[in-house]
């Protein structure tokens, strides 16, 4: 009953409609998840994501490792029973923070080096550590290890830093096979290469060699202009298997989610809704707006009038207004629920429209209004 079922294809695009059966649930997709870093989604408490349609969030490998700790957390029942959220999970593998840490990292064959951002002290991330971290929080899909070249990277940085990559790789898939026992709980291989096609294309291949449960696709939306982003994207999804879940990392921006599905991703991440959220950028079908803005002072009417959310459903502009501008913790809280159920319902939107086979004119109206 578990794995991944592509349900339907949209005629005038690569666009598609599944699912991905877990040990904690049914994920649809294309889906949005919301990023829980430290095993909470910032401001939301599992009710109100659950209210918001949240199907399943994305928690973060090296925060939790270096507070709680990870034994902490599976001798509490896992990450699900601690954040007291019983759908799925997706984590990654920590190695996009360790390789963020530049000169407090040093990169070698066994793994990575590193001093902790939060008190400074000695800690090593190789592919089997990742694997076993993982599989103590109890994690519904698991991402491998990888290193993400900066943008911009020569050829033979790229190249060398793709190689120790795929080693890792087949490391984290033997470290996986060896360690898993249970049914519904999937592992994801990254696909890196930089901007650079061939290398991109020798990724794919050699992770579709070593046999994954899904594909991410990394390295993307790292300081690249938005066309080359669309460029690399548009071939490393064609090369990926149809019948397993493609997973587009760190990507969120509106646009760039629905032109990402129009080429065949289903699963995207970014920190986009809620950090924009706390800084008072709230998202609409007219296009976001910055809710501290002098016009809002005095309106009355709702931040989208086409939202469902509890917000929108409760409070006006110039209620929001004041609590943002008061910095009031409540104006954190508000415009991350509006923020999340925007994400959410679109992602809801585009898979009523890929089962009505009408995607291709979704997307088109919906930038129409919201570029305007």
């Amino acid at each position: 009953m578990y794995g991944f079922s592509l349900l339907k294809t949209d005629k005038l695009s690569a666009a598609r409609r599944g699912v991905l059966r877990t040990a904690h649930g049914e994920v649809p997709t294309p889906i949005f998840m919301p990023v829980g870093t430290q095993g909470t989604v910032k401001a939301l408490i599992p009710e109100m994501l659950k209210d918001a349609g949240v199907r399943i969030i994305l928690g973060n490998t090296y925060h939790l490792f270096l507070r709680p700790g990870h034994e902490l957390i599976r001798e509490m029942g896992g990450l699900h029973r601690f954040m007291n959220w019983d759908r799925p999970i997706l984590t990654d593998s920590g190695g996009y923070q360790v390789f963020s840490l530049g000169k407090l990292r040093k990169i070698k064959e066994e793994g990575v080096s590193f001093q902790s951002h939060v008190d400074g002290s000695a800690h090593f991330l190789s592919p089997e550590k990742a694997v076993e971290i993982q599989n103590a929080l109890g994690s519904d899909v698991v991402m491998v290890l990888d290193e993400c070249p900066p943008y911009p990277s020569d050829f033979d940085y790229i190249s060398k830093s793709l190689d120790l990559t795929l080693r890792w790789a087949a490391r984290s898939r033997e470290a996986w096979t060896d360690s898993v026992s249970e049914s519904g709980r999937y592992q994801f291989g990254i696909v890196q290469g930089g901007m650079i096609k061939e290398l991109r294309h020798r990724a794919t291949a050699s992770l579709m060699e070593i046999g994954f449960d899904g594909y991410a696709i990394g390295g993307l939306s790292v300081g690249e202009p938005k066309h080359l982003m669309r460029e690399v994207l548009s071939y490393s999804v064609d090369w990926l298997p149809e019948d397993k879940p493609r997973y587009l990392m760190g990507v969120g921006k509106p646009d760039d989610i629905l032109d990402a599905i129009s080429r065949g991703v289903d699963m995207f991440d970014c920190v986009l809704p809620t950090r924009n959220a706390r800084n008072g950028q709230l998202f609409t079908r007219s296009g976001p707006i910055n809710i501290k803005r002098a016009e809002f002072r005095e309106d009355k009417g709702p931040v989208d009038e086409n939202c469902d959310c509890y917000t929108c459903r409760h409070y006006s502009r110039a209620y929001l207004r004041h609590l943002f501008i008061a910095k009031e913790i409540l104006s954190s809280v508000l415009n991350t629920i509006h923020n999340v159920r925007f994400f959410v319902k679109l992602l809801e939107d585009v898979r009523i429209a890929i089962e009505n086979g009408n995607f291709t004119t979704f997307k088109t109206e919906f930038m129409r209004r919201y570029e305007a």
